[in-house]
Parts: structure tokens; sequence; C-alpha cells
């Protein structure tokens, strides 16, 4: 969570999971994942206008904010440690939105809880990742040298933002970065090697509760084909593109809040 924590939200450690709860306390309940290598912070512009109408939980990887987060190490068990959290919370109902590596983690949600989980929007993510091959060589950067994490940093700044958008707003380029760098190599490579070994592509038809797919046009990280993808195999699916980079929430602010929004409030 770092410093970037939305000030009336005071951060908490439970189970090993570094968590911050903003909003009513008896509005819907919202839960919020991050893309790899960024923290809650990741969703300050949503928060600072959802925070209104949903009581909001937000919570950090290990080594994004959180410590170790044990045995835990599959997107499956990563699920199941948040669902604890929110058991803990005293929170039965939610609705989940997830960018990324925090899209997988809403999918194994999906199917942990498809009683509790309302709605489900899967921003910027896919059934699969990539190759073997990419994620542990970033793995072998990351924890190979003290300055791993910044050798890899470059490289995803630019799948996280158009140039366009970069040249145009670069204090959102730096506040992203400074997200990237403070990410701790263990756990930055340990969510690597979670991202790696999830596949979801023959359980997404066990997901039968409303979901939003969000693409960018210029994501080369996960392509609008891969969303395409998840609208396809899943039940109750709609799908929306933004003109953005990886980052979604943060390439395009105010249309993403806003299409977020009115889909978890409408009937």
């Amino acid at each position: 969570m770092h410093e970037h924590a939305s000030p009336e939200a005071v951060p908490s450690l439970r189970d090993g999971v570094r968590f911050q709860i903003t909003g009513p306390a008896n509005a819907p309940v919202l839960v919020l994942g991050n893309s790899l290598a960024t923290d809650i912070s990741l969703w300050r512009d949503q928060i600072q206008v959802w925070k209104n109408d949903f009581r909001i939980v937000g919570f950090d990887y290990p080594g994004h904010g959180s410590p170790s987060w044990g045995n835990a190490s599959s997107m499956s068990e990563y699920a199941a440690k948040i669902g604890r959290l929110l058991d803990t919370l005293e929170i039965d109902t939610y609705s989940y939105c997830g960018l990324s590596m925090g899209g997988a983690l809403g999918m194994e949600l999906a199917v942990l809880h498809p009683h509790r989980m309302q709605k489900l929007v899967l921003s910027n993510t896919a059934a699969q990742f990539g190759s073997r091959d990419f994620w542990n060589q970033r793995i072998a950067t990351a924890t190979a040298s003290e300055d791993g994490i910044a050798q890899l940093c470059t490289a995803s700044l630019n799948r996280w933002f158009t140039a366009e958008f970069a040249a145009a707003h670069p204090d959102v380029v730096v506040f992203a970065q400074s997200m990237f760098l403070a990410t701790g190599p263990a756990g930055y490579a340990a969510c690597c090697a979670a991202v790696r070994d999830f596949d979801f592509s023959e359980r997404l038809t066990d997901i039968e509760i409303p979901a939003l797919v969000i693409a960018g046009a210029g994501d080369l990280a996960t392509t609008p084909q891969q969303a395409r993808v998840l609208v396809d195999k899943l039940r109750r699916a709609q799908y929306h593109e933004l003109p953005t980079g990886h980052l979604g929430n943060l390439g395009a602010s105010r249309e993403f809040t806003e299409v977020v929004q009115a889909f978890l409030q409408s009937r």
C-alpha cells in the first residue's frame, strides 16, 4: 500500500493481508484486485468517486504492501486467502473489480463464491497469461540483483500506457513507476509464479454471474483478442473497449470509472 493509500482509509493487517476499507458501512461492498507491481492506490481515481456509493475493500499482494502469504502460491490459494479475509470482515455478498492479475484472482473468487459474488468486472486481463518462459525470465531478473525490479520497470511502463498517453500525462507515469519500484523482489516473483501457472480457459463457463470485460485497444500485455475469449466463454458477459494500454483505469480514468459504476449499479 506504501505511501499512496487514500487518506480517509486506515490500512490494517490481518492474516498477512494488508487491506483498507473506504466508504459507508451500510453500502454495497466492492472488492478491488490490483495488477502485478501495483498496490491499492492503483484505484485512487476510482475510489474518490465510488466511495460515495460503495464500501470498498482494497488489499495488497505479498511484497506489494503485504508481507509474505506463507504457503499460498497459486492464484486459487490467493483467492482463498482473500476469501478468508472477507469472512473475517463478515462480508457476505460483494461485487469485484480486478485488473490484470486482479482479474485472474477475481475469476477464482467467482468460482469460490458463486452465491456471494454478485457482479464481476474483468479489466485488462486474460484466461491465461503468456508463456512460462516469459514469466520465468521475469522471476529470474527480479531476483538476480538488487536492481532487478528497476530493470523490469521501463518495459512494463511501456506496456502499461500508450506512447500518446505517456507523453501527455507524465505525472501518471511517474505515479505508476513509484508503485512498481516499491515492489519487493520476492513478492513480485511469487506473484509472477501465480500468474504464470494460472489457466482458467476451461473453467470460464463455471462463472454464471454478470460480468463486464474491459479491454484496452493498445494493450499489448492482455490484448482485446484475449478479452474476447473471456466474453465468448462467460455465460453473461458484456464488453467495453478503452483507448488505453494495460492499465485501463489510469489510461482512461473517467470513462473507466463511469462504465464500471454503471455496470455495478444496473439491474
